[in-house]
């Protein structure tokens, strides 16, 4: 796979011609408004979405044209459905759906008559940057014990059949635990393997414990913020 950790250079202005200073100076100064700012890509379980902000508000509605292409590709491809759009945000979760590419997206904006510079994103490769959401978890009261079934997030991805794909099947996921009583720790388990579910045992009986989890993406050691509590009592 090529390397796509290189140095982008890109032309950041654009020159405008005007018959008069004072038309000159007034064309600059919008178009420096309506430019793109902090164009990047935010990506949660594989849902990469591009986000960018203006200098500051504006009169009138600005509208936004997103394009995209993989890394070594020399022309741009239209994001179709981010051309002439309102929003400061594109979901190209298909667009960039090879998770081991290196991608760049571009974002222009249109004013009335005045046309912002393309503004080039960072490198985005969704493998190494996307973050995990936190697991779903599922409690069961057992005698002085507690099942824990786990739901992993899914991705934006379906199968032929139109079923979502699960993160879990893209990804080896473990597990960490947090059991709790009177909102105190009484332990943690750390799953070191992929699991669907684990039952806690030696827990005191008739007695409320909430619990709490982590998911953890193995290949780049990375983890998910704690589930919602959920609580149970056992029997």
């Amino acid at each position: 796979m090529r390397s796509c950790f290189m140095p982008l250079l890109c032309a950041s202005s654009v020159l405008l011609l005007c018959s008069s200073l004072i038309c000159v100076s007034w064309g600059l100064g919008l178009q420096d408004e309506i430019t793109p700012k902090e164009v990047e890509f935010h990506s949660v379980d594989y849902k990469n979405v591009l986000h960018w902000k203006l200098l500051k508000p504006l009169q009138g509605r600005p509208v936004y044209f997103v394009q995209y292409k993989i890394y070594g590709q020399k022309k741009w491809a239209n994001a179709v459905h981010c051309l002439g759009i309102t929003e400061p945000h594109c979901d190209l979760s298909q667009e960039t759906s090879d998770r081991r590419e290196c991608y760049y997206a571009r974002v222009q904006t249109a004013l009335d008559d005045t046309l912002s510079p393309w503004v080039i994103s960072p490198r985005f490769v969704p493998q190494w940057e996307t973050s995990l959401s936190a697991p779903v978890i599922k409690l069961t009261a057992r005698e002085s014990a507690i099942l824990v079934q786990f739901k992993a997030p899914r991705s934006p991805y379906r199968r032929r059949n139109g079923s979502w794909i699960s993160m879990k099947r893209l990804h080896q996921l473990t597990y960490r635990l947090y059991v709790m009583k009177d909102n105190m720790i009484q332990a943690k388990h750390v799953l070191g393997r992929p699991v669907r579910k684990i039952l806690i045992v030696n827990l005191k009986p008739k007695t409320t414990y909430c619990v709490q989890a982590e998911a953890k993406i193995q290949l780049h050691n990375r983890t998910s913020k704690r589930s919602k509590k959920a609580c149970v009592i056992t029997l």
